[in-house]
């Protein structure tokens, strides 16, 4: 009875409210675990060999990714990356976690993505990583940015972990050095993000920018930099990495992803000063949310009490504003503390509120959460993941209407919805060692 009294005392802090509480299914443990077993089955029958078959491209190396659900679709003609990257994190991130297929060797598929970007992506006479390629491997955007950089540390730490192959930690740690040397701010902090090929920095947006704005510092960058930088950490221990995710923390919760939610930023000045542009208006659910369960993770590789505080505060506030409660689901933008103004829900925003969930969850159970999970999940289940293949739509309607179909394209690999399925089955799952405990169902309950 005390945690029920103390899951309505929360649910009103969520702003929920009492009346919308009465509507809400009573615990699901028992459904949130069936369905920890249908996804690791998907994984193991769909997903996986559906990114190994349809994307690994064994003649030049890397991924191609072009593939739609609902129509035929150009063969990809370019490789960029972060969604070559990515590939290389999520098949590294199958294999370490135990995933095999007897016709699909998953580390193969990781390592020759992994050789793709060290053979083909590195400027070996300027250091960091290209933009984009052609299908070959031959430059067609040879700048360097920031959060292009941040996912090959990220994939290469993760391929280090799944191979032990001490030289991608190696290649990891010269970028780490080299983004130090050219791309952070001695003076105001941070990192500068858009780089020509020889490392000098872009003030003025063009159309060769593909992400973020030219002479602007993002919270998107510096986000996913954060992510890099723990994960770097955590395996290499080196000091001055620490120092730098000790400040790439430090920047993401004071200038970008505050406390209080509705005051997150897209982007500063280099110098922090606000940006009063209307493009660079508004937040992001996805982020937001995405940003308090690695912040989380940064604290914990640090050594550090969690800020769960902190982590509630951006919680709450998607869950109040950017949360489908009658459908399940994440909205995908807004301004503030107001009513969520981009409906729309894609793919990867999902799988971040998933995620998020799973690990407040795990830090302290409460059934509106849990609720809340189920709902979304059960969302993702009727609407966006594709029966045929396990394979998530990028994004469809509030009612759940697809509005782009798209399965794999250059901003779209197997890295959101991978991790948050990974992380799903490690919290849910009746044979997982990791499973979070909760409290037996109230007398009566489903």
């Amino acid at each position: 009875m005390r945690w029920r009294m103390a899951s309505l005392a929360r649910c009103a802090s969520l702003g929920i409210g009492i009346a919308m509480l009465r509507l809400l299914p009573g615990p699901h443990a028992a459904d949130l675990a069936a369905r920890a077993v249908d996804f690791k089955r998907q994984l193991e029958d769909r997903v996986l060999p559906y990114w190994y078959d349809t994307t690994v491209d064994w003649q030049w190396g890397g991924y191609r990714l072009a593939d739609d659900a609902a129509r035929k679709v150009p063969p990809a003609t370019e490789k960029q990356v972060v969604s070559q990257a990515r590939m290389v994190w999520g098949f590294a991130h199958a294999h370490l976690h135990g995933y095999r297929d007897p016709r699909r060797d998953y580390l193969k598929a990781a390592r020759q993505g992994y050789e793709f970007l060290i053979h083909r992506f590195l400027d070996r006479e300027r250091g960091g990583y290209f933009w984009k390629t052609d299908l070959e491997g031959n430059p067609v955007n040879d700048r360097k940015y920031l959060y292009g950089e941040a996912f090959v540390v990220y994939a290469l730490v993760e391929y280090h972990r799944a191979s032990g192959d001490p030289q991608a930690l190696a290649h990891a740690m010269d970028l780490y050095r080299l983004l130090q040397q050219a791309a952070h701010d001695p003076k105001h902090g941070g990192w500068g993000e858009h780089f020509e090929r020889d490392w000098t920095l872009i003030h003025q947006q063009d159309a060769r920018i593909e992400v973020e704005r030219a002479g602007l510092k993002s919270a998107n960058a510096h986000l996913h930099w954060m992510e890099a930088l723990a994960e770097l950490f955590e395996v290499s221990r080196d000091p001055a990495v620490r120092r730098s995710l000790a400040e790439a923390l430090r920047v993401n919760q004071q200038w970008f992803y505050p406390r209080k939610a509705g005051n997150a930023q897209f982007h500063r000045k280099p110098d922090w000063g606000r940006v009063e542009d209307p493009q660079s208006a508004g937040l992001s659910y996805g982020h937001n949310v995405e940003f308090a369960w690695l912040m989380v993770r940064a604290q914990q590789v640090l050594g550090r009490k969690p800020a769960w505080r902190h982590f509630d505060a951006i919680l709450d506030h998607a869950l109040q504003f950017g949360t489908d409660h009658e459908r399940g689901g994440l909205y995908n933008r807004g301004y503030d503390d107001r009513p969520a103004t981009d409906t729309a829900k894609v793919w990867w925003a999902q799988a971040e509120m998933m995620a998020a969930l799973n690990d407040r969850l795990r830090h302290q159970y409460t059934p509106p959460l849990e609720a809340t999970l189920d709902r979304l999940v059960q969302f993702l289940v009727d609407h966006q993941i594709q029966a045929a293949d396990g394979i998530w739509l990028d994004t469809v309607a509030a009612d759940g209407r697809p509005v782009s179909t798209s399965k794999a394209h250059l901003w779209k690999a197997n890295y959101h919805d991978l991790r948050a399925l990974v992380k799903f089955i490690q919290a849910f799952h009746p044979d997982s060692p990791h499973r979070i405990a909760t409290p037996p169902p109230r007398r009566g309950a489903r």
